[in-house]
């Protein structure tokens, strides 16, 4: 019978008795309740990939290609529900004193699962911004009824998303620096650990004495710093965490 993963009891009671803690998530913990991770084969859609739609020049060039793209995978999240990984980070909300949930997800389903301190690093699919005004709304239509969509004043509408090439929303990361340097744990579920500047919010957590616990599929550059790293899939190693 093969052993289940979970938390050492020292590091259970660290965990349980912290007052200020901070969640960071990435595609893992969504890839749970089916939505795609856009790598590898995965990452196909008419034979572009993610890299070559999700940026400014290919919206630029070719605005209804993109759109058609995002119409696409909000029909693919539209119907998806959180799983028990968003739904057990929604609870830890709920005990901590101080808690922050820092995701790189644009789906929405932690607020979904009741996440109400979430800092969104990459947007969020189910916001638009115009391309003139800079203005934000939200627009959970589905399909498109228009592709493009145009805001009031006439001007395109782009998706409220980080695209490759962008630099993060100001205040989102500095946020999310900020709690990453108060925190007493951070747990980090589901990310690669690859993309900055996310991947170095641990390693400023770790840096100001928090303790590190990943949950993961597999290893990533941060279970080396980890007090912690249990392998395998967040909807069931969180639920163990009671």
């Amino acid at each position: 019978m093969s052993i289940k993963p979970t938390l050492q009891p020292e590091i259970r009671e660290r965990f349980w008795r912290a007052r200020r803690v901070a969640v960071l998530t990435g595609s893992g913990v969504s890839a749970e309740s089916g939505v795609p991770t856009f790598r590898g084969e995965d990452g196909l859609w008419r034979n572009f990939r993610a890299e070559e739609l999700a940026t400014p020049h290919a919206f630029q060039t070719d605005p209804c290609l993109v759109w058609e793209w995002y119409n696409w995978r909000r029909e693919l999240i539209a119907p998806l529900k959180p799983n028990p990984a968003h739904q057990m980070i929604a609870r830890f909300e709920e005990h901590f004193p101080q808690f922050t949930l820092i995701t790189q997800n644009i789906d929405g389903l932690h607020q979904r699962a009741g996440s109400r301190n979430v800092i969104e690093l990459h947007g969020n699919i189910w916001r638009v911004r115009c391309t003139r005004e800079g203005t934000i709304a939200e627009n959970r239509e589905v399909p498109l009824s228009e592709i493009p969509p145009k805001c009031s004043c006439g001007a395109l509408l782009r998706p409220d998303v980080v695209w490759f090439g962008e630099s993060l929303p100001e205040g989102a990361l500095q946020r999310a620096i900020e709690a990453a340097s108060q925190c007493q744990i951070m747990l980090v579920v589901g990310t690669s650990a690859v993309v900055q500047p996310a991947a170095s919010l641990p390693v400023i957590a770790r840096e100001h004495g928090a303790a590190i616990i990943e949950v993961n599929l597999e290893p990533t550059p941060i279970t080396r710093l980890a007090d912690q790293s249990l392998l395998g899939p967040a909807g069931e190693i969180l639920p163990r965490f009671k």
